[in-house]
């Protein structure tokens, strides 16, 4: 059988972290979560190459997701779906040189997921 593919949550509510990361492995993934900074989110990206991202936007620190992303970019094309509150369209419209898979606002359940990832063929039916 394949490894479970591996999926990094940075979402800084920590019960939203929990609640991502019980989806995420009811859908086969191997949630790697708990990132409440950009910065850290870059550095463990490096280190373990996620199969998938899963992004708030809104972080501690001084920098957001989608800075976050920029950084990322420099070095992976790993797939991500920017969770985020805010719905406001200036954030989408920092967010689309991402290339994100997906662009959900809170609160997003299991199936909102689970057919954003079917539809970027992340995970099969």
């Amino acid at each position: 059988m394949d490894s479970k593919k591996t999926v990094l949550i940075v979402e800084d509510d920590l019960i939203l972290n929990l609640l991502y990361e019980s989806y995420m492995e009811k859908l086969g993934f191997d949630a790697k979560g708990e990132l409440v900074y950009g910065k850290t989110a870059v550095d463990i990206t490096k280190k373990i190459k996620p199969d998938l991202i899963l992004m708030d936007i809104a972080l501690e620190g001084d920098m957001d997701g989608i800075q976050a992303m920029e950084q990322i970019r420099e070095f992976s094309d790993v797939p991500v779906v920017f969770i985020t509150g805010n719905s406001d369209p200036l954030h989408r419209e920092r967010a689309k040189p991402i290339n994100y898979t997906d662009y959900l606002i809170k609160p997003v359940n299991m199936d909102e997921l689970k057919s954003s990832l079917l539809k970027a063929g992340i995970i099969e039916e």
